[in-house]
Order: structure tokens, then sequence, then C-alpha cells
């Protein structure tokens, strides 16, 4: 979808779901201690606000103002402070983080193609300050004929290899296809993510 889309869906139904963060990104980063983060593809913003929680201090990235103003509300009722995240409208074709900045980059369900995920790995990669830890959770491929809901254009589906093979600076910590439970029609079913965590050596 482009941004008019995604503004237009941010600023329609209010999900119950947006107001939790990922569950991969809770369990992944749980025990991290918090510095600063990059949170590329911030969306409605649930995993900044959690992130900020837990004491990091976040930059928040998307193209999507209305999903952004739903992360600044979000912000305000859980009584995060204004300081601790940095709301930036910005689209990731041309955003480009400083280098050597942040102790965690996360990009939660980014959807674009492969040359231009391969750009922004690239930038999120260079982001780390050493020691630094990025994660990554996307719709898998596997998810068009195994899971349910997600896009269901395989451009823009990811898989543990994709990622990893994005990601030649960085030592791979974990790289697997990860199944996640969701509501539908009164019940649940299965989805399938594709789940990266990788770290920039520290020497």
């Amino acid at each position: 979808m482009d941004r008019q889309q995604w503004d237009e869906w941010y600023s329609g139904t209010e999900f119950e779901w947006l107001m939790r963060p990922n569950q991969f990104v809770a369990a992944q980063l749980a025990g991290l201690p918090p510095g600063r983060a990059l949170d590329l593809a911030a969306g409605g913003g649930r995993n900044s606000v959690w992130l900020a929680e837990q004491g990091w201090s976040v930059t928040a990235v998307d193209f999507s103002r209305a999903g952004l103003e739903k992360g600044r509300k979000l912000s305000a009722a859980r009584g995060v402070a204004a300081r601790q995240v940095d709301w930036v409208v910005a689209d990731l074709s041309e955003y480009e983080p400083a280098r050597a900045s942040f102790d965690l980059v996360l990009i939660a369900y980014l959807q674009v193609d492969a040359a231009l995920r391969d750009r922004v790995l690239a930038g999120a990669a260079a982001a780390l300050v050493p020691g630094g830890t990025l994660l990554v959770v996307g719709h898998d491929l596997a998810n068009l004929t195994e899971g349910v809901g997600g896009p269901q254009s395989p451009e823009v589906l990811y898989t543990p290899e994709a990622i990893t093979a994005g990601l030649p600076e960085l030592r791979i910590l974990r790289a697997e296809r990860a199944r996640r439970t969701v509501e539908r029609d009164g019940g649940q079913a299965t989805a399938i993510d594709t789940l990266v965590r990788a770290e920039r050596p520290a020497g």
C-alpha cells in the first residue's frame, strides 16, 4: 500500500492489537539493557511505545502521519514522557539513519520490494553501535500457503535466508520461521513470520 492508503488504514477502525507490542518483539528484546533504539516502519507506534516503557530512548520512523499520530496518542495514554520517543515522518526509500548511533534497530513488518528492503537492512546494520542488536520480523513467504492473513504479494514477503543474506556485516544469532497465533473469524489461526536477530560484532 502507498502512503495515502496507510494513512486511511490507520485513521480507520481502532484495532485493539495496535495497543500491544508484537509478541516476538517483546520476547526477544525484553532482557536487553535500554539505550538508543531506532524503530523503522514504526506504523502505529505500538513497539516504539513498549520500548520506551522499558527505558529506551526511541526514534520512530514511518511515512504515515496517521500511524505516528496513533503512536503519539498511545504514548500519552501510557504515560510515556514525550522526550522518550521522537516521531519522525519519513519515507524509508529516502531516510538514512545516522551511522553507529543506535544500540537497537527494529524492523517489524516492513512491506516493500526486495531491493528497497535490502537498502533498509544495510542502513539498519550501519546504524548499529558495536555490540548493537538488530531485530527483523516480517510476514514469511510460507504464510501464503501455510498461514493466514498478511500481504498476498510474494514480492514483499520474507524468508530467513533473504534477510540474513542482506546482513553480511552482522553476526546472526537467530534466523527462523516463527508461528504466531491470530484471531480470525471468531477463532484462532496461525500466521508464519520470518524472525532474524543479529548483532554488530563488538570488535
